[in-house]
């Protein structure tokens, strides 16, 4: 089943305790489901998004997805001439023994980019910045063509590579 709109109040100040920050700072939020049941909040700037110390605690069984914009703060989609990236991502989740980040998330910025450009709030084309909170350099290049569809991209880097012989 697809959720789709915005999040119950309660559900909000939850996140917003759990993101160690005050309610009034999430500027616009809303179900981000295209698989996953992402919960997707938008701070006012992608400096906000990066300051986070999100409390695993309080955040427990919790899909979240942050999203600000960079460069002008309180102008979602806007960013400041020259820079590469519209918005700075982070996404945290339930996972090892307690909270995770994952430093470029697919599903999340495909369902970010649904909510985002769906609403308005980004154009039909942009890179979005996940990862710097980790010290990766994420871009995922985010796209939704004449019929619609969302189109995610972008580089990857092998971590790991071997074999195993069976």
């Amino acid at each position: 089943m697809r959720r789709s709109g915005r999040l119950d109040e309660a559900d909000v100040a939850l996140i917003a305790r759990g993101l160690g920050i005050a309610r009034a700072d999430i500027v616009d939020h809303a179900w981000c489901d295209n698989g996953p049941k992402w919960r997707g909040v938008m701070l006012a700037s992608a400096g906000q998004v990066l300051a986070l110390k999100p409390d695993g605690a309080i955040l427990a069984g919790l899909d979240v997805g942050v999203v600000g914009p960079r460069g002008k703060v309180g102008v979602v989609g806007a960013h400041a001439p020259g820079d590469e990236c519209a918005f700075e991502v982070r996404a945290f989740f339930p996972g090892n023994n307690g909270m995770a980040e994952d430093p470029v998330t697919g599903s999340l910025n495909a369902a970010l980019a649904q909510w985002l450009i769906g609403a308005g709030l980004a154009p039909s084309q942009y890179v979005a910045s996940q990862g710097t909170a980790l010290g990766r350099a994420g871009r995922v290049h985010v796209e939704r063509d004449a019929a619609g569809e969302i189109w995610i991209g972008g580089a990857s880097v092998t971590c790991v590579d071997g074999r195993v012989a069976l």
